[in-house]
């Protein structure tokens, strides 16, 4: 595991208003709207699930600080970690229209979360256009990051998987002002790792190995530290174009 005493993924704004601006113009109205619907938060303790695969979702999920995930369990034990969310993230933005979770959801570091009601989400796509046209563009980027995900998983190596991972939590974190210019809290053991790559521990152990040797990264205490982004962004093959961060002029 690495280090359990890292620094917080805790932004000084909101993060659901830095992540969101980068898809639409909000106005101070559309600001105020969501500084009230994020305000009222609960701390959550690290690997607890906060709705699980089967259950009925009454409530959509946010993620305030820390760090939060999508993932399968298979009938023989083994998990599928289909997505990190981030501060600024939904869980799920319309799972509360479905009669039943066909996935869980579970934090991995200690986070503040906020529960925000159908009934709240359907207000905001009522009465908040421009609020609505972000909610659409970060559905939208959920998707195009499960694509990419997917691509990594049947067309690159570990290492190159694993090195675009990398790079794509610093554009991420970055984007709501989390993530200096080469270095980021990774609150990951590397079995959670794994199982977002879709490979065994071991093999886990030996790609950061290699990629440390080759000078792409460093691991100290809960930080992951790029010496030479371009480098490796060079060697993932990284195209940040899926999290779609230039935000479209027409209609913002």
């Amino acid at each position: 595991m690495f280090a359990p005493g890292l620094p917080c993924l805790e932004p000084a704004s909101n993060p659901l208003i830095l992540k969101l601006e980068h898809g639409v113009a909000l106005s101070d109205a559309d600001k105020a709207t969501l500084e009230a619907l994020s305000a009222r938060t609960r701390e959550v303790e690290a690997r607890q699930d906060l709705i699980r695969e089967g259950e009925r979702p009454e409530v959509v999920h946010l993620v305030m600080s820390g760090l939060a995930c999508r993932y399968k369990v298979l009938p023989d034990g083994k998990r599928q970690i289909l997505a990190f969310l981030i501060p600024g993230d939904f869980c799920d933005l319309h799972v509360a229209i479905l009669g039943f979770m066909d996935h869980s959801i579970c934090t991995l570091s200690p986070c503040t979360m906020v529960a925000i009601s159908g009934e709240t989400i359907a207000d905001l796509t009522l009465n908040h256009p421009r609020i609505t046209r972000a909610l659409w563009w970060a559905t939208l980027v959920d998707e195009g990051i499960l694509r990419e995900w997917l691509t990594g998983m049947g067309q690159r190596s570990s290492e190159a998987q694993t090195a675009h991972l990398f790079c794509e939590l610093l554009v991420r974190l970055q984007a709501v002002g989390l993530a200096a210019p080469n270095s980021f809290p990774l609150p990951l053991t590397q079995n959670e790792l794994a199982d977002a790559l879709g490979i065994s521990a071991v093999h886990m152990n030996r790609t950061l190995q290699q990629l440390r040797a080759d000078g792409l990264i460093v691991l100290s205490k809960g930080i992951l530290t790029v010496p030479d982004v371009a480098r490796l962004q060079a060697f993932a093959h990284f195209n940040p174009n899926y999290l779609h961060l230039l935000r479209r002029s027409r209609g913002a």
